[in-house]
């Protein structure tokens, strides 16, 4: 779901710069700046999106940190912000005892200022992203028991927003799935115990780093396969340290093309049904379901790819791949659910669940646009 953002991930993007401070747009905040009669005071910025700015804030009831969520002030923007508290809402209603994987709503109310009325979000502050944990492990990929528990949790979450609620989520990856907390116990307010800014500093009136953007995109009543197709993906990249596929244009065919012909060199072809039927099919594939521009490709396996690129051992390859390759059918209606993913003899294959270093175990399902 939705929520706060990693607190060091994405560094690299830029801010939103000064064009959306106005009317209709974002609220500007300065540390110390206090919300909700004076009950949440502003700490630092963790991150922005298209719709909101995200700040790290100190409740002063619970005297915990949170996420701040701070929505422009256009109507478009509130309605999009009452939809997602509407989700947020009937997530957490279905959760009272919290072990579904989601991210947890703590409150919500309006906030008036010199831009307009903006809905404010407030959930639990949770930390380093899937993405920061394979950066910090070099691109090596994880160990199994690790890739083991993660995936647990994101299918745990999965299986709990298609199967109780009807809710899927769209865009599942790395950056997207949130750890607790942060790897560096020195990037975290809370294992670091750091005192909170009560007052406001002198200096710099906006301080804090854009580190990620957060924003939702959740639809119902969506084919559940989309998101299936995801946890494959993100379970491959924490075992390989690498994407599945790296499509690039290449002379005479689009990166989409390319993007096809490696699904079907380790997948097998696509059956000509499903290749013929879409809206775009015409674009990319011929009357028997061949792509037009790549005539030539090298048929392979995926646990076949795990040995020889990644150095798995074969039995190792043999069992991941066959968790993953089901995920991976082009029929969506032969594609497993969350829930029976969940009882795949690979996922259960620890003779006791090992539990992640670092508070690293529990999951936050995000989305990001």
């Amino acid at each position: 779901m939705s929520g706060s953002p990693s607190s060091s991930s994405g560094s690299e993007e830029e801010d939103e710069g000064i064009d959306s401070y106005r009317k209709g747009g974002y609220h500007a905040v300065r540390i110390a700046d206090n919300f909700s009669a004076g009950r949440y005071i502003a700490q630092k910025k963790l991150g922005w999106g298209q719709f909101s700015t995200v700040w790290l804030a100190y409740d002063t009831e619970s005297s915990k940190y949170v996420a701040l969520k701070i929505q422009k002030s256009a109507p478009q923007f509130s309605q999009a912000a009452i939809h997602e508290i509407e989700i947020l809402s009937a997530v957490a209603a279905g959760d009272p005892s919290n072990d579904k994987c989601t991210v947890r709503l703590v409150d919500h109310f309006k906030h008036a200022g010199p831009n307009g009325q903006h809905l404010c979000m407030v959930l639990e502050f949770l930390g380093d992203s899937l993405l920061s944990l394979i950066k910090y492990n070099r691109y090596k990929g994880l160990e199994f028991h690790r890739v083991r528990e993660i995936s647990r949790c994101i299918l745990t979450a999965l299986d709990y927003l298609h199967r109780e609620l009807r809710i899927i989520h769209t865009d599942l990856k790395p950056e997207n799935i949130l750890l607790c907390s942060n790897i560096n116990p020195s990037k975290d307010p809370i294992r670091s115990g750091v005192t909170p800014v009560l007052e406001r500093p002198e200096g710099n009136p906006n301080g804090g780093v854009v580190i990620s953007s957060i924003e939702k995109r959740l639809k119902q009543r969506a084919k559940r396969a989309v998101a299936r197709i995801s946890e494959r993906r993100i379970a491959f990249e924490l075992a390989t340290g690498e994407m599945m596929f790296t499509p690039k244009t290449g002379q005479g065919f689009s990166e989409d093309e390319d993007h096809l012909a490696m699904m079907m060199e380790f997948l097998g072809k696509i059956p000509r049904k499903i290749a013929t039927s879409g809206a775009r099919s015409k674009e990319y594939f011929d009357r028997y379901g061949d792509l037009k521009r790549i005539r030539r490709l090298k048929y392979g396996s995926i646990d076949r790819l795990l040995v020889d690129k990644y150095k798995f051992s074969d039995a190792d390859a043999r069992e991941f791949a066959g968790f993953l390759s089901p995920m991976l059918d082009f029929d969506p209606d032969k594609r497993p659910t969350a829930q029976q993913c969940l009882q795949h003899p690979w996922l259960n294959a620890d003779s006791e669940t090992s539990r992640l270093n670092a508070g690293m175990n529990d999951l936050e399902i995000k989305a990001k646009k």
